[in-house]
């Protein structure tokens, strides 16, 4: 099995895009990307522009060579825009699709996107199938995908997400969606019984903790992060999304880092996993903005996508 993030964060903008690769089968899981419509009161750079325009280019390459494609959940980091036809076409005609259903989510906001998207993939796949809590055999792996978990602490105003583990022979890997330091006990739960060696976790959004989320929620969701390297076989954790929309994430994972070096383990961004500086192209946008930052966008891609086995 190998693991290839396709659009992250730590790229720039915001996605959770991950190719996975079994033999020749490929899944892609999350084929979405957005920029945050405002940061600092400000719209995108033209580097954050430049930055979407490659990473779009990325999600097509790699669905165009899919056979099944995982959505989430419905927010439009983790799934095409509505109007974007162009990625519509290149993620889901003649794909297997798995999808979270969401007639029966908490928010009408996740309820009304997930129609708005089953409109657009219902004449496109091949096959649609509603994933929560399901197990299948597919070609010579195993792929499981949790009950619905609270994206982020338990009961969320933004709903709900599912994960999605994958075993093939002795590799195991687990996608953990928006599920922000698997900070719901049943999300951190989930995972240690499936017990995987390589895993993408949601960073907590710490630029929200003490304005829409407590510092106590944000406590427990680190000690969550710790059980995860202490008790779990896991040797490879992404860290990434909502975690490097701060500039000074590296701060706030010292510790974490610390403690998987003790326990023999890696745990980085998506780019440090590539072996490339992180690009927080977001966190950057007032620097951007006063071009107080010369930013070679194109030139990281370049190198990004030479990363990247489709």
């Amino acid at each position: 099995m190998r693991i290839y993030p396709l659009a992250f964060d730590s790229f720039g903008v915001r996605s959770q895009a991950t190719l996975v690769k079994i033999g020749r089968m490929r899944i892609v899981i999350d084929p979405g990307v957005a920029l945050a419509p405002k940061r600092y009161g400000l719209p995108p750079s033209k580097e954050e522009y430049r930055a979407l325009e490659w990473a779009r280019r990325i999600i097509k390459r790699a669905c165009s060579r899919a056979e099944l494609v995982i959505v989430t959940h419905y927010h439009y980091d983790h799934h095409p825009y509505p109007d974007d036809e162009e990625l519509y076409e290149a993620c889901f005609r003649d794909k297997i699709v798995y999808a979270k259903h969401f007639e029966e989510e908490v928010t009408e906001s996740a309820k009304n996107r997930g129609r708005k998207f089953l409109d657009r993939i219902r004449e496109r796949a091949r096959e649609i199938y509603w994933a929560d809590g399901k197990r299948i055999e597919y070609g010579n792996a195993i792929i499981e995908f949790s009950p619905p978990v609270w994206h982020g602490e338990v009961g969320s105003k933004v709903g709900r997400v599912i994960m999605v583990y994958i075993k093939a022979g002795k590799d195991s890997f687990i996608h953990g969606s928006d599920a922000q330091n698997l900070a719901d006990p049943d999300a951190l739960k989930w995972v240690l019984e499936r017990n995987p060696r390589f895993i993408i976790v949601d960073g907590y959004p710490t630029i929200l903790v003490g304005w829409r989320l407590s510092k106590k929620s944000y406590t427990s969701s680190i000690e969550n992060i710790k059980r995860l390297i202490t008790e779990s076989k896991v040797k490879t954790i992404i860290l990434d999304h909502h975690i490097v929309r701060d500039k000074n994430f590296n701060e706030k994972i010292r510790e974490l880092r610390e403690l998987a070096e003790k326990h023999g383990k890696k745990l980085m961004t998506a780019a440090e996993y590539y072996g490339l500086d992180n690009l927080l192209l977001e966190a950057w946008r007032k620097e951007l903005h006063k071009k107080r930052l010369n930013i070679d966008v194109d030139g990281y891609y370049r190198v990004l996508i030479n990363k990247i086995k489709f």
